[in-house]
């Protein structure tokens, strides 16, 4: 309000002097009047127009580009990395040359004591007596002697694991084919006949023998073990599989 009355104070003596002037009764010795009031700043001017690109920077040394340092030590040995997966089978290659001849072995070096085996056969039309040892009276194979064709019973002269195994022809009767090792029952095949049918069946044991104990084969009242020429035997096997 104040600034106003100033304003407007000093504007009506300016027009005072100035009409003296005119009429020459202003006097010579009038103050100045008061500075006017600032303006408010003025809006920025537009962007003039981009410069040319300039001229490229002076090197750190005259006449010295940049230079490339030197190679360095060789690091630390890293730790070996875990071991990868397994990659794909090549082509198999060509086969080698054949090798030189050996030398001749030594024929009785080579047989081991520690041998055990038999093959007997039974070729009669005679069936065996129910609940009793099977007679086996041929002998095929007899490795050390260790069947004993007098008891039709293999004796164990060789601690070890053997195997048994049979095959038996049958006819018109029903037959059962038991393996004993030393009056114990280790197992029993049976096969139940048809009138007027004839079949051969089979079965084996893996059994663990200490020395002089005996294993064989017997029937039960199903006793239709058959043999007829070359319609078929009965066979009774065994071999030493390990010796311990």
């Amino acid at each position: 309000m104040f600034g106003g009355h100033i304003i407007f104070g000093t504007l009506l003596a300016c027009s005072l002097c100035l009409h003296l002037v005119y009429t020459d009764t202003c006097p010579a010795g009038a103050m100045p009047g008061l500075p006017g009031i600032p303006g408010f700043p003025g809006r920025d001017g537009r962007d003039g127009v981009k410069g040319e690109r300039g001229d490229p920077g002076i090197p750190l040394k005259p006449d010295e580009t940049i230079k490339k340092g030197e190679k360095g030590e060789p690091g630390i040995k890293g730790r070996v990395g875990k071991r990868g997966l397994k990659g794909d089978s090549g082509i198999m290659g060509p086969l080698g040359p054949p090798g030189e001849p050996g030398d001749p072995g030594n024929s009785e070096g080579s047989r081991s004591p520690l041998q055990s085996a038999f093959s007997v056969s039974r070729a009669t039309r005679t069936f065996p007596d129910p609940n009793a040892v099977i007679r086996f009276s041929t002998i095929i194979t007899n490795v050390n002697g260790h069947f004993s064709v007098e008891e039709s019973k293999f004796v164990c002269k060789i601690p070890g694991t053997y195997y048994f195994v049979f095959h038996a022809s049958s006819k018109e009767r029903s037959l059962c084919v038991i393996l004993m090792h030393d009056d114990k029952k280790l197992g029993s095949f049976c096969d139940h006949m048809q009138k007027n049918s004839q079949q051969v069946s089979s079965g084996g044991l893996a059994v663990y023998l200490q020395e002089n104990e005996k294993v064989w084969l017997v029937t039960n009242s199903y006793n239709g073990l058959f043999a007829e020429g070359r319609k078929g035997d009965s066979v009774f096997s065994g071999f030493l599989i390990h010796a311990h």
